[in-house]
């Protein structure tokens, strides 16, 4: 199957060493569990480690996608149509939209362990929005499958 170059997907996965911390937390449960004897100790390794294999994989479950004339981000659908020119956003750029460029009204998809983002405008007078923020690894090739998908929607005239 031949993918369109408005097609873009990515899944923002936490960082390897965030596993780590999860076994770590599981023989943490396991040490505690200790003194009550060795299947209490196995079952605080294998739960906490299941648990917060589960918080580590549920946080790292974000997607950016632009499929279908819309950008994708997390829970949020936007059309193309609604946002204005798409800008790729280096680390020290990321950084300060992330905190003191920030507007408040701004829909943003950030994990801190994806240095690089894209920033694009709302255009839609009805939404209140300003911008869009997303971390992505790729920034380069979001912004060509928005522009990609922004020039298909557009008819031609």
């Amino acid at each position: 199957m031949q993918l369109s170059p408005a097609h873009h997907d990515e899944r923002l996965t936490a960082p390897r060493f965030w596993w780590g911390i999860a076994v770590m937390t599981g023989l943490a449960c396991a040490l505690m569990l200790l003194p009550l004897g060795t299947m209490p100790l196995l079952a605080g390794l294998v739960g906490g480690t299941a648990l917060t294999g589960l918080l580590v994989s549920s946080y790292g479950a974000a997607r950016v996608r632009v499929v279908n004339g819309a950008l994708a981000a997390g829970d949020a659908r936007i059309p193309v149509t609604a946002l204005g020119e798409p800008e790729v956003l280096d680390a020290e750029e990321s950084r300060a939209w992330r905190t003191y460029k920030a507007d408040t009204r701004a829909f943003m998809l950030m994990r801190s362990y994806v240095p690089t983002a894209v920033r694009v405008e709302v255009t839609d007078p009805a939404d209140p929005t300003p911008y869009v923020y997303v971390s992505t690894r790729e920034p380069a090739a979001l912004v060509a499958a928005i522009r990609a998908a922004k020039a298909q929607a557009v008819p031609a005239e």
